[in-house]
C-alpha cells in the first residue's frame, strides 16, 4: 500500500493553547478516512495541518508521491457550506473552473485540454442543464455538487471534505455519496464529520479526534469504542436510503 501522508508526533495549536497532542496519522492512496470526534475536539485543526494553513508545534508532517518523500500533494478542498457567498455573481461553470485556476497564467485562458476535463467534471456532477445559471440560483444540493466539481477538477491526489453533511440536500444524499466512492478510485478521501452513522456507511478507515487521535482501521467499530474515545456514551444510528452496515461489538487490544 502506497503512503500519501505520514502525521507523527504532531502536537498543534494557537497560542499558549494546545488542541492536539502527540497524534500520528498515515493516509493511504486509495484511503477513504473518516476523521469523527467531538466539537472543538481538534477535527479543523487537523484539517488546517494538512492543507498547510497551520505549522505544528512539535512533531513532523510529511507527504510522498510515488514512493518518494514530496513538498507538498494536490489537495482538493470541499468547504463548509458556510464559507460560501451565494450572492456572488459568478456561474456553475466558471465556480468548477476556479478548481483549475492554479494550473494556468493569470488571465489566458484555460487550454483544451483543461477544458475538457472542466465539460467532464460538470457531466459526472449531472450538471449539464445548469452550466450556466448563476450560483444564487441553486438549491443546496445543486451547490454542493458544483462545489464538489470545483474540488475534483484539478485531479487531485488527496480529496478532503469537510462537514459535507451539514449542508447535504436529502435528495442527493445517496447520489451524493455514490458520487464520492467514483471519486475515490481516483483520489484518497478525508471525510470529516460529525454525522457517524452516515461515515460508517462510507469509509474505510476511522480517526476520532478528540485531543489525541485514535486510529480504527476499518469501519466496523463498537458503540463501546466510540464512547469511550468520545469520553461519554454514543448510539450508533443509520439513517436515510444509504447503504447500512451491521456494527459488531468486539474487544481492542489497548
Amino acid at each position: 500500500m502506497e503512503k500519501l501522508i505520514e502525521i507523527d508526533n504532531v502536537t498543534a495549536g494557537y497560542g499558549t493553547k494546545t488542541v492536539l497532542k502527540d497524534i500520528k496519522l498515515d493516509v493511504w492512496k486509495d484511503d477513504f478516512l473518516g476523521i469523527i470526534g467531538p466539537n472543538g475536539g481538534g477535527k479543523t485543526t487537523l484539517l488546517k495541518l494538512i492543507l498547510g494553513l497551520l505549522s505544528p508545534k512539535s512533531g513532523t508532517i510529511r507527504f510522498y508521491s510515488n514512493g518518494g518523500e514530496v513538498s507538498s500533494l494536490k489537495i482538493g478542498y470541499l468547504p463548509q457550506m458556510n464559507n460560501i457567498d451565494k450572492k456572488f455573481p459568478i456561474s456553475v461553470c466558471e465556480v468548477i473552473a476556479s478548481g483549475l485556476a492554479a494550473e494556468k497564467p493569470l488571465f489566458r485562458k484555460y487550454n483544451s485540454s483543461q477544458q475538457g476535463r472542466i465539460e467532464k467534471v460538470i457531466g459526472q456532477m449531472g450538471l449539464e442543464d445548469l452550466a450556466t445559471r448563476p450560483i444564487g440560483e441553486l438549491s443546496g444540493g445543486q451547490l454542493q455538487r458544483v462545489l464538489l466539481g470545483r474540488s475534483i477538477v484539478s485531479q487531485p491526489q488527496v480529496l478532503i471534505l469537510d462537514e459535507p453533511n451539514s449542508y447535504v440536500d436529502k435528495r442527493f444524499e445517496s447520489r451524493f455519496y455514490q458520487l464520492l466512492t467514483e471519486i475515490n478510485k481516483e483520489s484518497a478521501i478525508i471525510l470529516v464529520s460529525h454525522d457517524i452513522g452516515t461515515v460508517l456507511t462510507m469509509v474505510k478507515n476511522i480517526a476520532c479526534v478528540n485531543e489525541s487521535l485514535h486510529y480504527h482501521p476499518g469501519a466496523d467499530v463498537s458503540e463501546e469504542w466510540l464512547g469511550e474515545k468520545y469520553a461519554c456514551p454514543i448510539e450508533l444510528v443509520g439513517h436515510g436510503n444509504l447503504p447500512h452496515r451491521v456494527l459488531k461489538t468486539h474487544e481492542h487490544e489497548h
